[in-house]
């Protein structure tokens, strides 16, 4: 189960509204959505939790590219929903790094670079693919939150309920309820 708000900051304060994801393939259409509940270019956050297991935060200013932090990448990397925040980028691997073979891994003889060793394939460890390079715990961007009074220290001491402390320390626990 998950739960993703949008929380958009205004003259007036926050405005919160609940966000379905189900459309949403990839960063650009979660920015572009985020945008789309601020017509002023307002700062946006879109707060992801997952079966407390994790959480993301996405914050889009205007056109500027999004920032993201997601608190454990491993966990969201086995979410279809963390899998739009764990870009090349964020992992820091070259995109299009994902394991799939190109051609230059090819080798004339019908075999691929890369192959396992015989030990391996014989229930050696030999464990590879895209799934060994998430890291287990934080990635992106910590200082995401900072001008908005929640410190790196206290974004990555949060807990499983962290969209519902991110909300109290922007002032807008009340506001994120109505949706939730």
């Amino acid at each position: 189960m998950y739960f993703a708000a949008l929380l958009a900051r205004t003259e007036d304060g926050w405005k919160a509204s609940d966000t379905e994801l189900d459309d949403v393939e990839t960063l650009s259409d979660l920015a572009d959505l985020a945008r789309e509940s601020s017509p002023d270019e307002d700062t946006v956050l879109v707060l992801i939790e997952q079966e407390d297991a994790w959480f993301g935060v996405v914050r889009v200013d205007g056109e500027d590219d999004p920032r993201i932090y997601v608190s454990d990448a491993a966990a969201a990397a086995r979410s279809s929903y963390g899998e739009i925040l764990l870009t090349d980028e964020l992992l820091g691997r070259e995109p299009g790094a994902d394991g799939s073979a190109d051609l230059d891994a090819l080798d004339l003889d019908g075999t691929e670079d890369g192959e396992p060793d015989e030990d391996e394939a014989d229930g050696g460890d030999g464990a590879t693919g895209s799934a060994d390079a998430v890291p287990h715990g934080p990635v992106g961007d910590p200082q995401i939150l900072d001008d908005l009074g929640v410190s790196e220290k206290e974004l990555r001491l949060m807990s499983t309920e962290a969209v519902t402390e991110i909300a109290e320390s922007l002032g807008a626990s009340e506001t994120l309820e109505t949706v939730r």
